[in-house]
């Protein structure tokens, strides 16, 4: 029985297509795609090397959670070195701060130091 090249070749495309674009994070360990749902209110997600978003707004009181969707470790640490600091997050974890007062908080990642992003806290 001889196969039809085009056949074979449609069904190789297609399967190598659907393998490559599975992986949520590349070889290279970075996510590039956006964690399933995407980011609420009161969410940072960390992935593809960057907090998305960049600028969250929050009221006072309000918990906010990063999640690091990346496969490795990054921090979320505020820039005054007080405010917070969540430590080594690996990839998977999650960690929380609740604001109690206005104010603009710049934060980063000790580890990525381009890592950069701002919580604005309005009251």
């Amino acid at each position: 029985m001889r196969m039809n090249k085009n056949f074979f070749l449609a069904g190789f495309v297609f399967i190598t297509t659907s393998i490559v674009s599975c992986g949520k994070t590349g070889s290279n360990g970075y996510n590039n795609n956006p964690p399933p749902g995407g980011a609420s209110g009161n969410t940072v997600d960390i992935y593809g090397m960057a907090f998305k978003p960049a600028t969250l707004t929050v009221k006072a009181g309000t918990k906010i959670t990063w999640t690091n969707s990346d496969g490795f470790a990054h921090t979320v640490t505020a820039d005054n070195g007080s405010t917070f600091n969540s430590g080594n997050l690996a990839g998977g974890s999650t960690f929380s701060f609740t604001p109690t007062a206005a104010g603009t908080f710049n934060y980063h990642c000790n580890i990525h130091s381009s890592m950069t992003a701002t919580i604005v806290v309005t009251q």
